[in-house]
């Protein structure tokens, strides 16, 4: 028999320290999404399940806890994604003509995580621009996934590039079964020659060249001008390889210190994705800090297809890259029933100020808080002094 205060297998509390440095970064995220005219939205946790997998694919399906609605009868879902869950709210509640800026933060549940020490109940931190097809959404979004790194100041940020479109050209309308386009995509994802080999085997030969060329065309910027002679000719290749030229141009002129890279094999979330994708690496970490990219389809499944770029990240693993963050400052009150004194406290902290009062026999235990000063008695008046 299990022990009653035993949690789930990666489900965790989040004690005061770390919970402390989720919510200051927290804040401050959501701080920073407004400075680029971002409007905060909260979409409920759960929801009707043919809503929440609307037109998301398989890979979530499979990451969504269900349940049966006591009141309708209905089948739920407990959401594994919140964007999905935006873009109804951009097709159908805000049904705006023009561009729309959103972000968001709430926690999401998996079924199963992500990776060996990743939590099944992250806290979902994202932005979504809606409304506008051109790259100047998807560098906006680059951009606002770089200040967020900053924010939390990890170092040795690595921006990687991508296109979904440069598989669909090299596939040039092929007409695929799920399973054998589902093999090439993670043999390609996991560099796999034999595997994409098997993968591919009886498809057109310009294709499986294709396919082979992509294998090894991860770097530098180089890579841009080794894909165009290596791929073949297709007006979505050719869009693709134009768009990731100019997204690089412009990041390396505003943000020289991010090293830029490419991986046009790393096709994760093909089926989501329908543009440029990317995502940040950061020090600390071998696996993607956040990931983000253009999906144009994911409002058409609530009738409302439109433009759509933007980025989603885990609060609770990009705290645990993030440096720690000093104490809060803070002064150091005794307990006492005086009138002056309690007015004192009150003074303070409606001026901004955290008081920590010391009960009666607790005079020496420690505390998530900097208390650099005291709060004394001195010549018949409460004054703070320095600790």
């Amino acid at each position: 028999m299990s022990s009653a205060w035993l949690l789930p297998e990666h489900i965790a509390d989040v004690l005061p320290s770390q919970a402390r440095r989720i919510e200051e970064l927290r804040r401050e995220l959501l701080d920073m999404a407004r400075t680029y005219g971002c409007e905060l939205v909260m979409p409920p946790l759960l929801e009707h399940l043919d809503s929440l997998l609307s037109g998301t694919g398989h890979a979530l399906d499979l990451q969504t806890f269900k349940l049966v609605d006591q009141l309708s009868g209905r089948s739920l879902g407990l959401r594994a994604d919140t964007t999905p869950q935006v873009a109804r709210i951009d097709a159908h509640l805000l049904n705006r003509a023009g561009v729309t800026r959103l972000c968001y933060c709430g926690p999401v549940l998996h079924t199963r995580p992500e990776g060996l020490h990743a939590t099944r109940e992250p806290l979902q931190f994202g932005v979504e621009i809606y409304g506008h097809a051109g790259l100047e959404a998807d560098l906006e979004v680059q951009e606002l996934a770089l200040d967020a790194v900053r924010r939390a100041a990890l170092t040795q940020v690595t921006l990687d590039l991508g296109d979904a479109r440069l598989v669909q050209g090299v596939l040039a309308e092929l007409s695929l079964p799920a399973d054998t386009l589902d093999a090439i995509i993670a043999a390609l994802a996991a560099k796999d020659p034999v595997g994409l080999a098997s993968a591919s085997s009886g498809l057109p030969a310009g294709a499986v060249q294709g396919l082979q060329a992509l294998l090894s065309l991860y770097g530098g910027i180089e890579v841009l001008e080794l894909a165009k002679q290596r791929l073949p000719k297709h007006p979505l290749i050719d869009a693709a390889l134009a768009d990731l030229q100019w997204l690089a141009t412009h990041l390396q002129a505003t943000h020289p210190e991010v090293v830029l890279g490419f991986d046009l094999a790393d096709l994760r979330g093909y089926a989501y994705y329908s543009g440029v994708r990317f995502a940040l690496y950061a020090a600390g970490s071998s696996d993607a800090v956040l990931r983000g990219g253009r999906y144009d389809e994911v409002g058409a499944v609530f009738g409302r297809r439109r433009p759509a770029v933007g980025f989603s990240l885990d609060l609770k693993s990009l705290v645990a890259l993030a440096p720690a963050s000093p104490l809060r400052a803070a002064v150091r009150a005794p307990w006492g029933e005086d009138a002056a004194l309690r007015a004192a406290i009150r003074a303070l902290r409606e001026g901004g100020e955290t008081v920590v009062c010391v009960l009666p026999g607790h005079e020496h235990e420690n505390d998530e808080f900097d208390c650099d000063r005291e709060l004394v008695l001195q010549d018949g008046r409460w004054v703070t002094r320095a600790r």
